[in-house]
Formats: C-alpha cells, sequence, structure tokens
C-alpha cells in the first residue's frame, strides 16, 4: 500500500494589505488561510480560469454597453429638446421695439436665476424628462422636414 502524500510547504510574502483581506476572508468562512490560499492558486492555475475571467469582462463590457447606449439615447433626447425649443420660442417671440428690448435685458438675469432654481427643483424631484419619453422613440429620426409635418 502507497502511503499518503504529504502536502508540501510553501512560504509567500503577500502585501500587508492582501493579507490583512486573506484573514478577513477567512474568519468570514471559517476556513484556514492555507485552504483558501491553495483553492485561490487552483482556481488561478486552472485552464478554465481565463474563460471564467473572459467571460466577467464580457459580462461588464455589455453592461457598460447597454449604459453607453442609454446615455447616447438621453443626451439625443437633451439635443433634440434644446433645439425643440430653440426654434420654438424663435418662431413664437417676436423682436422686441428697442425701449421693450432694454426693459426686457434688464429682467433677462431674473428670469435666468428663476430658470436654473426650476431646473435644479427639476433634478431633484424628478420625475426626469427621459422618464417621461418611451423607449421606442428611439428609433425615430428628428429633422426639419419631420417638424414641419408634424406641424412644429
Amino acid at each position: 500500500m502507497t502511503a499518503a502524500k504529504k502536502k508540501a510547504q510553501v512560504s509567500v510574502y503577500l502585501d500587508p494589505d492582501v493579507m490583512k483581506a486573506l484573514s478577513a476572508y477567512a474568519a468570514r468562512r471559517e476556513q484556514s488561510l492555507s485552504l483558501i490560499a491553495e483553492a485561490a492558486i487552483a482556481s488561478f492555475l486552472s485552464p478554465d480560469a481565463d474563460e471564467r475571467r473572459e467571460a466577467a469582462i464580457a459580462k461588464r463590457l455589455d453592461q457598460i454597453d447597454r449604459r453607453i447606449a442609454r446615455l447616447e439615447r438621453d443626451v439625443g433626447i437633451s439635443v433634440e429638446t434644446i433645439a425643440l425649443f430653440i426654434r420654438f420660442w424663435l418662431t413664437t417671440t417676436p423682436p422686441l421695439p428697442e425701449p421693450a428690448a432694454k426693459a426686457a435685458r434688464a429682467q433677462a438675469g431674473a428670469r435666468y436665476d428663476n430658470f436654473v432654481a426650476a431646473l435644479g427643483r427639476r433634478l431633484n424631484q424628478g420625475p426626469k424628462l427621459r422618464q417621461e419619453i418611451p423607449n421606442d422613440v428611439d428609433g425615430v429620426q428628428f429633422s426639419p422636414e419631420t417638424m414641419k409635418a408634424d406641424g412644429n
């Protein structure tokens, strides 16, 4: 009968932070440091470790891709909202005579401050404009022709 092989002892040097994390993990799991270190090394050396790492990276990249797609959508909504507002404002606001224009410029600072305060309230309280717009709007392309056809 063959005697069971004895495990080999290895001495390693660990960064104090790594050692602290290893000790805390072993204490939480109620396992020895050697068992945790052996499992970590075996996992690192296993042939499927690269595949697991690649799968984890692919999952993270997919999440980032979805977030960027939402960001692009939100930025597109913002740009179109501003463009629509400017177009509406320019077509509905007649030019003022000079005395009235001076008075309007005098009030502009206060009106701007009120706008910024209202924007701050809207951002804090919600709902956000992007939540009010359905997701299927993404396929719609806005152009001056579409705006005229819609009557805007």
